[in-house]
């Protein structure tokens, strides 16, 4: 294997192309760039040492447009290639096709993306590990409807079925009855064949006020695991995560160890290699495995700023053959870091908002990093998803933390287009989520709540 990679292709986009790219450069790699004909003025095709473009706007014939982007890389003699996340990042077909045409895919195996993109099996791979899972269906829902009716009284309402190969939210639904259960497992198989083209799907216990908590893993292929600490992510909407903090408010150090060390066993298992997030619903002091995503995460900063481990530097070592620099013992966790994920879209009706930059100042200061692609006359296009930034902040405490984002919210200015940040304001002025501990329901109802008041001023 390669010891050191000397050239890189970033297939990908926006601010997490930029952070891999600048990664790349404090190592000393080449990189390239590939960008869509309507992203050939973003900030990552400016820096690249070389810039390939591989097809139209649409996401299907560039982005996720695998022949092209495997051409991209002979061209340019690219030795390694990065996904990033979304897009490709946990397609098992990319991966497979990257490395059989000779380049280094700079995350796992094919076979280990398939294992944990499969929920089905996924979960069935964390059971053996002795990772704690959501009671619910041994596998797959049976055809008969009397054995999915027992599985569901075992189990105990209100259950969720899930579609195996969802993700993103989707292919969910939540019976809260015994006499809804056949219809809703229906539902969901057929919403499953039309998104996934996987009708499989299985059964969990519906949580009533879970927490988001995940746990930051790195592993090499000489059979060291590590794991970074925990992240907080439940304030959601729609199962998208809109802030994430590190470390998660009251979990004990003796929890976080438990967790953290039964995922670094998981790793050991399946053989995972490159950076990893397993992700649980956390209620009542317990863990229960969801899904493990095989990829970075958006939210990785905050484990950087926590653990001072640079987690994409750590991918391009593993990818190149080298060990874990760092052993359990050297991670330290010191001081509380949050995420605010600022998109270009109204703060309050979510409806996105591309168009021109007229102005843009971004926040700084001691504790305070901006992971964005965006600069005054950068168009965002409307084509791809509406993050064009992420403020991050760590102070001594949680207290401190949440003092450093306010400031940083109401310094950032941008102008032409909205931005979801007055929402960010008023959440960190929010006595519940300023306690901490809030579910992953709080921010659904924190907004109903919110237009409900809205309304009656009206």
């Amino acid at each position: 294997m390669l010891k050191k990679l000397k050239k890189v292709l970033i297939a990908n986009r926006g601010e997490i192309a930029l952070r891999v790219l600048r990664a790349c450069r404090e190592m000393g790699i080449a990189t390239v760039a590939v960008h869509s004909e309507a992203d050939k003025d973003s900030l990552h095709v400016k820096l690249a040492d070389e810039s390939v473009c591989i097809g139209p706007a649409a996401s299907a014939a560039s982005y996720l447009n695998i022949p092209a982007i495997i051409a991209a890389a002979e061209v340019t003699r690219a030795e390694a290639i990065h996904p990033g996340y979304g897009f490709l990042a946990e397609n098992a077909n990319f991966a497979e096709q990257v490395e059989q045409s000779g380049f280094v895919f700079i995350g796992p195996r094919a076979d280990t993306i398939r294992l944990m993109g499969d929920k089905v099996s996924a979960k069935k791979a964390m059971i053996e590990a002795g990772v704690p899972c959501v009671p619910g269906s041994d596998g797959a829902l049976p055809e008969e409807p009397e054995e999915i009716v027992k599985i569901a009284k075992k189990v105990g309402f209100p259950v969720i079925i899930k579609a195996s190969g969802g993700g993103g939210g989707r292919g969910m639904r939540v019976v809260e009855q015994p006499e809804e259960l056949l219809k809703a497992v229906e539902m969901t198989k057929a919403e499953a064949e039309a998104a996934f083209g996987n009708p499989m799907v299985y059964m969990e216990r519906y949580l009533q006020r879970p927490r988001h908590v995940e746990i930051q893993v790195l592993a090499d292929e000489h059979g060291n695991a590590i794991y970074l600490g925990e992240r907080d992510c439940s304030m959601q909407r729609r199962h998208q995560k809109i802030i994430e903090e590190a470390p998660a408010p009251f979990v004990s150090a003796k929890e976080r160890a438990k967790i953290g060390e039964a995922c670094v066993a998981a790793c050991k298992r399946i053989g995972y290699r490159g950076a990893g997030t397993f992700e649980f619903l956390y209620e009542n002091g317990e863990f229960f495995f969801i899904e493990m995503n095989t990829r970075v995460q958006v939210e990785h900063p905050i484990t950087e700023l926590v653990s001072g481990v640079d987690i994409v530097q750590e991918q391009l070592r593993i990818a190149a053959g080298l060990p874990l620099q760092y052993q359990q013992k050297d991670i330290v966790l010191k001081g509380h870091a949050f995420e605010c994920r600022i998109n270009a879209e109204d703060p309050y009706s979510f409806i996105p908002s591309p168009g021109v930059i007229d102005s843009c100042h971004l926040p700084g200061g001691l504790g305070v990093r901006v992971d964005s692609h965006i600069y005054q006359g950068y168009r965002i296009p409307p084509n791809y998803d509406s993050l064009i930034g992420k403020i991050c902040v760590k102070g001594n405490t949680r207290e401190a933390a949440v003092a450093k984002m306010l400031v940083a919210l109401n310094e950032l200015t941008i102008t032409g287009i909205k931005t979801n940040t007055p929402l960010h304001i008023e959440l960190f002025n929010d006595e519940g989520f300023v306690k901490g501990g809030t579910s992953i329901h709080y921010l659904e109802h924190w907004l109903a709540k919110r237009k409900e008041a809205q309304q009656g001023k009206k």
